[in-house]
């Protein structure tokens, strides 16, 4: 399976899409790729339609997707903010291309529009509109069925108001919805989902839950467990709970201890009024194992590399968060070069999201302030 990636900085939307085309054109030779994938930042939001023609018509590719974003990602580098224009290609990366369309209300299913042809293991590559598109919904259904599809990507985020993003399909230029492609199941993909969070403290259940409230922790009001945990940490974790404190929800409940790849990560949103319950950025059951978490550049440096170590692909994709490089970093090229310095000499691509889709455990979710990673083609462990 062979992988490329081209990048341009070039102002003109045109020269940047003959570019890369051009980049391209030459590392397959004669044959054409079976994917593209394009990543532009909003500088040529509005010549979406000229560099997909220009894509299409030089590359012929089986299938093109693309996004805008804040900023992207090529190789080692993040271009932030910036005008650019990235095209990451696959020569045999096959599947049935999707589009789904915007919302339509509460019992509209999203499912509906997902072309499976039988129940074998598949990954769904997803690019979608935050605006407009249901993501979670989609998500919970597929894992609701058991189809056995892991869905990894992000959404755009090169706009922030609903219709001024735009998402590539062949050669249609979409501003709402989503767009995928349903790789075939011999397709060979793994996936990383760095988070990027650090547990304090030791896990409890939620021995009294309603929807996202937590009541009571261990047998204990919340707040009152919270605290005592508080109390015992050093005071540099004690400002990281100050700056934004995080529940980690254990996936498998099987285990009997639990690592960082075993949470879902959400976010505290803060204390309900009137129960004096701790209100979490998902639902969380009474019966559900919790541990709270803390992040901070370093913590997220560390998963990410720890989570790459002894990876290797062909190619892969890069679905971080928009904030995440300088802003959380305050360096520039952290995850691309992370990333691509595991998998290297394969080329990487990718973008800064407004949310970012990739699975912990069983199930994919999206995510925030997270580093979700797709590798092509012998993504295992060495």
């Amino acid at each position: 399976m062979s992988f490329a990636v081209a990048c341009s900085e070039a102002e003109s939307a045109v020269e940047a899409a003959a570019a890369v085309a051009d980049d391209l054109a030459a590392a397959f030779g004669d044959d054409s790729p079976s994917l593209v994938v394009l990543f532009a930042t909003a500088a040529h939001l509005g010549a979406m339609d000229a560099l997909a023609a220009v894509i299409a018509e030089r590359l012929a590719p089986g299938v093109l997707l693309g996004a805008g974003a804040v900023s992207v990602v090529a190789s080692g580098r993040e271009l932030e903010e910036v005008p650019a224009l990235v095209a990451w290609g696959a020569g045999e990366a096959h599947g049935a291309p999707v589009r789904f369309g915007p919302a339509r209300g509460p019992d509209h299913s999203p499912i509906e529009e997902l072309p499976l042809l039988d129940e074998r293991p598949r990954t769904l590559l997803l690019l979608a509109d935050p605006f407009s598109f249901p993501v979670d919904r989609l998500l919970r259904e597929i894992d609701a069925r058991r189809l056995g599809v892991q869905t990894v990507g992000g959404l755009a985020s090169a706009a922030a108001s609903a219709g001024g993003n735009r998402l590539v399909l062949g050669g249609e230029v979409l501003d709402d919805g989503a767009v995928g492609l349903l790789l075939e199941p011999a397709a060979e993909v793994a996936t990383v989902v760095s988070q990027g969070c650090r547990p304090i403290g030791r896990p409890y259940v939620v021995t009294r839950g309603e929807r996202n409230l937590i009541h009571d922790l261990g047998g204990q009001p919340v707040l009152e467990r919270l605290q005592t945990i508080v109390e015992g940490l050093s005071e540099a974790d004690r400002g990281l709970v100050q700056r934004g404190l995080h529940v980690g929800i254990v996936v498998n409940e099987h285990k009997l201890e639990f690592d960082r790849g075993d949470f879902l990560v959400r976010g505290v949103l803060g204390i309900e009024r009137e129960s004096r319950g701790l209100a979490v950025g998902d639902i969380v059951e009474t019966g559900t194992s919790v541990q709270f978490h803390v992040r901070d550049a370093a913590t997220a440096g560390e998963d990410l590399h720890r989570l790459m170590a002894g990876r290797q692909a062909e190619g892969a994709l890069l679905f971080t968060c928009n904030g995440r490089g300088r802003r959380l970093f305050g360096t520039a090229d952290h995850d691309a070069s992370v990333v691509s310095g595991a998998i290297s000499p394969a080329p990487l691509g990718g973008m800064f999201c407004a949310g970012e889709i990739g699975p912990v455990g069983r199930r994919s979710y999206l995510h925030g302030f997270t580093a979700s990673v797709a590798l092509f083609g012998g993504g295992a462990d060495r």
